[in-house]
């Protein structure tokens, strides 16, 4: 049987920069007026880094500094690196099912959704009822959140959004987790934004992904976001291709990205956390030593913990002021996001193909319940 990606989204993405080019030229006139608090860096009192802490290795150095995520939906890697928060999405829960141990979350989701669902993807449900067992088990391990992603293919559908998000914290409500214990994941177009923002005043706290550009940031923020999780390594990946040489860390452009955001967000009071991921380096990860979050893989954590040398401080809440002004990017500027983001490639480039490469997981997990089946 074929699961493959819905027509919508599909044609969504496929057009992606058609759209943007078009919606850029009539939100032109809107984006040359930008309407700017103009407050000044200075008065934004810069401080000398915080003393480098002593710690047995890196990784408990970096966990006096900021809050460590790990990247991963394994149990096992949960307990073997105790991280305050952990993660899972349709990619991580996918590979967890790879492993015989995690049957039993399959079976019992299967068991639970005994009604008859229709349409294009009937094992959806499923799938998010298999999230929500992995989810609650990790909910034990540890003592911040789990971020549940809401299916990549609703990704431009806000309504859609909020819907599934709700379904999502009913499931892990019956399975008697509280819903302060979770992150929603949502990806961050403007659809995805604005789901954020009625989740928000719901009390729904969300960790908005795929994170690329200044402008989804900024958009996050004013939509009083709890978290988001900007890419460094996806966007480290575009640049290399895109100019043919590698970059240190200290000039990665993913580093220089979270570093802007992060001093924007603490220079406009901003509460909402920036949890630095996808790394491809721990060279990235000690360039940003002390950002609020870092979610991190089992790989990088067992490098981080083999280092023991000094881990001084990269970034911290008062070391000194953004040089961007404060820029409106609520729900009424529609159009000054469109035309920051859509002057970003990379950008454009790298949402696509983390929401296609989201949804094909999405996609995968689905077959394999269906075969689970005997579909």
């Amino acid at each position: 049987m074929s699961l493959a990606m819905t027509s919508p989204v599909t044609m969504k993405l496929n057009a992606q920069s058609a759209p943007f080019a078009q919606r850029r030229q009539m939100s032109a006139s809107v984006s040359r007026s930008r309407t700017v608090t103009m407050a000044a860096a200075s008065t934004f009192q810069s401080t000398k880094a915080p003393a480098t802490l002593k710690a047995a290795n890196q990784l408990e150095a970096l966990k006096q500094m900021s809050k460590v995520v790990a990247d991963t939906g394994e149990v096992d890697a949960i307990r073997r690196y105790k991280p305050f928060d952990c993660t899972t999405n349709p990619s991580l829960v996918y590979k967890a099912m790879q492993l015989p141990e995690y049957e039993p979350y399959l079976r019992d989701a299967i068991a639970a959704e005994k009604e008859s669902h229709k349409g294009a993807r009937p094992y959806a449900y499923i799938a998010d009822r298999l999230a929500v067992n992995i989810g609650a088990e990790l909910s034990k391990l540890v003592p911040g959140r789990v971020s549940t992603e809401v299916d990549a293919h609703l990704s431009f559908d806000t309504q859609a959004t909020v819907d599934k998000a709700l379904r999502l914290i009913d499931l892990y409500a019956a399975k008697g987790v509280d819903p302060s214990k979770i992150y929603i994941k949502v990806a961050s177009t403007w659809e995805g934004i604005r789901a954020c923002e009625v989740l928000q005043k719901q009390g729904i706290s969300t960790n908005m992904t795929l994170i690329f550009s200044f402008a989804q940031a900024g958009a996050c923020a004013d939509a009083g976001a709890s978290l988001i999780s900007p890419f460094v390594g996806r966007i480290l990946d575009w640049y290399k291709k895109a100019n043919g040489h590698d970059y240190a860390p200290h000039e990665d452009p993913g580093v220089e990205s979270v570093k802007r955001i992060y001093s924007y967000y603490k220079q406009y009071g901003y509460d909402t956390i920036v949890m630095a991921a996808s790394f491809r380096n721990i060279g990235e990860i000690r360039e940003l030593a002390g950002c609020d979050n870092i979610t991190i893989s089992p790989a990088l954590l067992a490098e981080l913990e083999a280092s023991t040398d000094p881990l001084p401080y990269a970034l911290w809440p008062t070391q000194g002021g953004s040089t961007d002004p404060h820029y409106d990017l609520s729900g009424k500027a529609e159009g000054t996001f469109l035309q920051m983001h859509g002057e970003d490639q990379m950008a454009l480039d790298k949402l696509a193909e983390g929401i296609k490469g989201f949804a094909a997981d999405q996609d995968k997990l689905e077959v394999q319940i269906a075969k689970a089946m005997g579909a």
